[in-house]
């Protein structure tokens, strides 16, 4: 297992260095860049609206202008993507909300110049654009002129467009950006300390069962303080995208973002209703975690619960030195391009008052670099978190071999790099593992996958239930929201655990359901794709890897379908999805086998 160590080293020190892209909100290459973008968007505008949906269109011509529009868009997005970047470390700061807004409006002012042209591109006639696409001028924009064609069904004319955007900072990005505040300044109060998000959550997995008690209630009390606005928050969003659903004609609340993942729905179902048949693995495991640990009844603030004794802290330069190893025996590309983050200073890793909680990695664009924010406690789960936007990390870092409009994969593919980097570091910490810490070691695996795969599941179905709820009933109270979330919750768990009245508030706090509606199924995904793919990878070695790396560094110019078949996986194939499954549920057998081997040790 790891080198545990005793000295309190979270990476306190360990910050971002964000004058890669600018040295500061006054820094005048910001305004610069603005003005720049702005006045090549009306160009753009002038040289090009009306020309692109035409009969005589040329390769020359459209080629051209997806090489503008793609530098354009490229520069524009630095002043907001540093703006974001800044607020994230410091939600509280009223200065940096007022500037992540401004760089908003810019950016609002810098796109409706642009609007026309995916608009013109979208209809352009099929007997116009086919012969084009197998041009050298074109051929590297198929992906993206697929995507944009695929949206046509759901576009509104020019005007309605602009005018969409020019409402979207005043609308739906300013109550993400009050949610983040909200959440993100939050405090929790445990014997008269106050604690952040991240460290009261972190308490909820301690060894000590009164003081996972006392951390939950006093996050449920803390989530209580804000439930009244958070609650306005959501019913206000959701009405919000029903309105923006029944003006782009899309039928359901989640077909945009099955569009935005190029998934069918019958692909997503396939992949649910998968789930869902196996949440009896996650009462399986859970009936025998609650006998580790010796409850006759095991509660929501047991579910993380840390198996024995010891509370083992590692140092965050030892978690650096696990992941990299881990990564290097897999690939020394991998680990070359995990370096990176380290020796550059592309992360900001420790927990503090004010931070976005969780962890998330920003690609940023091409030309730049992508940067990693963690919450570093010093847990085994936050090495694999760091495991997890690592692997987001290596797959940005290839990635950049792509133009910025070929940069990007769906949501369901990036998940399974970060979750393969998780893999890879469960894999080598149980290699040297005594039989107690293989144990430990396993349950935080299986509890990572229930919470990537099955947990993602029951927040995907609680989504559609509340969506569902607001589109048919009309707003929701704090308490149909909690009925709503234990009903899920408790279904993937079945029996095997007790969820309590407070924690009917826990749905409050998490952002993809603000920020990004129906993301959450992009987990299972990556998970389910990850458990096969890395069967795959030990039995094909060396090979598999140089074929996973070409897959990542494909990025986001081909469609799902293309991207997985590099490594000879079918999407709509039921027997890949229950493969995935089936290796999870192993790894419960392999669990149970530990744990009688200990019990007779």
């Amino acid at each position: 297992m790891a080198n545990i160590v005793n000295e309190d080293d979270l990476g306190a020190d360990v910050h971002w260095n964000l004058g890669d892209l600018f040295s500061g909100m006054d820094d005048p290459r910001i305004e610069a860049s603005l003005v720049s973008s702005q006045a090549r968007a009306a160009k753009m505008e002038a040289d090009f609206k009306g020309k692109i949906n035409v009969s005589g269109l040329t390769a020359a011509t459209l080629g051209a202008a997806l090489r503008e529009y793609e530098d354009i868009q490229q520069e524009a997005a630095k002043p907001g993507t540093y703006a974001s970047l800044l607020f994230a470390t410091a939600t509280g700061d009223a200065a940096r909300g007022a500037f992540m807004q401004k760089m908003r409006e810019r950016g609002s002012q810098m796109a409706l110049p642009l609007l026309f042209f995916d608009l013109e591109l979208a209809a352009i006639p099929d007997a116009v654009i086919d012969p084009l696409l197998d041009t050298p001028e074109i051929t590297p924009y198929k992906h993206y002129i697929g995507t944009v064609r695929a949206a046509q069904p759901h576009m509104l004319s020019e005007t309605e467009e602009r005018l969409m955007e020019e409402l979207a900072n005043t609308g739906a990005r300013a109550f993400d950006r009050l949610f983040d505040e909200t959440t993100g300044t939050a405090t929790f109060e445990v014997d008269g300390e106050k604690l952040s998000q991240a460290q009261v959550i972190a308490r909820t997995m301690s060894t000590d069962r009164e003081t996972r008690r006392a951390a939950s209630e006093a996050f449920s009390a803390g989530l209580e303080k804000h439930s009244r606005i958070v609650t306005f928050i959501f019913n206000t969003l959701m009405e919000d995208q029903n309105v923006q659903d029944r003006l782009r004609k899309f039928p359901t609340p989640q077909a945009s973002r099955h569009l935005a993942n190029e998934l069918s729905e019958e692909t997503v179902s396939l992949v649910v209703d998968t789930v869902v048949r196996n949440y009896p693995v996650v009462a399986r495991y859970y009936d025998v975690k609650r006998e580790i640990l010796g409850l006759d009844t095991l509660t929501h603030y047991d579910r993380y619960a840390p198996l024995f004794e010891t509370e083992e802290t590692v140092s965050y330069p030892e978690a650096q030195k696990i992941v990299l190893n881990a990564f290097g025996d897999f690939s020394p590309e991998m680990r070359r391009r995990a370096s990176e983050f380290f020796d550059k200073n592309w992360i900001d890793a420790p927990a503090t008052q004010g931070k976005n909680g969780g962890a998330f990695c920003s690609y940023v664009t091409p030309d730049t670099h992508p940067y990693v924010l963690m919450n570093y406690l010093g847990r085994m789960k936050d090495v694999m978190t760091l495991a997890h936007e690592l692997g987001h990390g290596v797959h940005a870092s290839l990635s950049r071999s792509q133009s910025l409009l070929n940069f990007h994969g769906t949501l369901p593919l990036a998940e399974l790099a970060s979750t393969f980097g998780e893999m890879l570091v469960f894999e080598q910490v149980t290699k040297q593992a005594s039989l107690k810490d293989k144990l430990a070691l396993y349950a935080e695996k299986i509890e990572g996958a229930i919470a990537t795969i099955s947990r993602q599941t029951a927040l995907y179905r609680f989504e559609l239930a509340v969506h569902t709820h607001r589109r048919t009933k009309g707003e929701l109270t704090t308490e149909e929201f909690g009925h709503y979330w234990q009903q899920e919750i408790q279904s993937m768990f079945g029996d095997s655990v007790v969820l309590g009245e407070e924690h009917r508030l826990w749905w409050s706090y998490i952002g993809h359901f603000v920020g990004t509606p129906f993301y959450v199924y992009a987990y299972s995904f990556g998970e389910l794709l990850v458990l096969s793919l890395f069967q795959q990878s030990k039995k094909e070695g060396p090979a598999f890897a140089e074929r996973y790396l070409g897959m990542l560094e494909a990025g986001g110019s081909l469609t799902p379908q293309e991207l997985i078949s590099k490594v000879g996986i079918t999407l709509n194939d039921a027997k890949f999805w229950q493969g995935g499954f089936d290796v999870l549920s192993q790894m419960v057998s392999d669990f149970e086998a530990l744990w009688r081997e200990y019990q007779s040790s």
